[in-house]
């Protein structure tokens, strides 16, 4: 990183967490996610010229999610150099995603504010070389439910059908057992989750597997 950015106060802040002071990086993640997210736009249109609409928002999305934010940010030793408060540090701060994803969007802001668009372009595009070169299909990106749907549709046999079998628990700690069931094929699977929604997910990458193993 050149010294015009890393001795930059617009840097510093980057790396400083709430906790930690005033000049902290809260508003450069707000910057960095709209760099990252345009950067990472352009990256996929170019590198699949023809693909969907919302197959490049699936990779998108799984590009810029917190999760690889803060794998990228953990593999760039970010952890290291955060400023962090008394509180935050005890608690383990240097090394949560959520902190570890917001730092590195901010310090994505600071290299446009110091060097424009075409210098934090090509830095996002070295930080995310091993991301792009590993993307996931396009079908994987996709939702159990639709991708079950659209296995059954190709081979035209009708949507299945999705019923709540059994709830338990109470308040955050409540949860809900689904069963997806094609009466066509006479399969059905079961699935949990605390959410129904996500009980639902569960039963359709059931059944999905179930289906493609026979």
């Amino acid at each position: 990183m050149p010294e015009d950015i890393t001795s930059s106060k617009v840097f510093a802040a980057a790396l400083t967490h709430r906790s930690a002071g005033k000049d902290n990086n809260e508003r450069l993640e707000f910057l960095g996610d709209a760099v990252l997210g345009l950067v990472i736009a352009q990256l996929l249109f170019e590198k699949f010229p023809h693909a969907t609409e919302g197959d490049l928002s699936r990779l998108r999305a799984h590009l810029v999610c917190k999760r690889a934010l803060a794998e990228i940010a953990k593999q760039a030793g970010l952890s290291d150099v955060l400023k962090l408060g008394s509180g935050e540090r005890r608690t383990g701060g240097h090394y949560r995603s959520s902190i570890l994803a917001d730092s590195l969007e901010a310090i994505i802001a600071a290299v446009y504010q110091i060097r424009g668009f075409q210098f934090a372009a090509d830095f996002v595009a070295q930080l995310y070389t091993e991301q792009l070169q590993q993307l996931p299909e396009f079908n994987e990106l996709k939702d159990p439910k639709t991708r079950l749907q659209e296995y059954l549709q190709a081979q035209q046999i009708e949507v299945p059908n999705y019923s709540l079998s059994k709830e338990w628990g109470e308040g955050n700690d409540k949860h809900f057992q689904v069963e997806c069931a094609v009466l066509a094929l006479n399969q059905s699977a079961q699935g949990e989750g605390k959410s129904k929604k996500k009980a639902e997910q569960a039963a359709a990458l059931a059944l999905l597997t179930q289906l493609r193993t026979e």
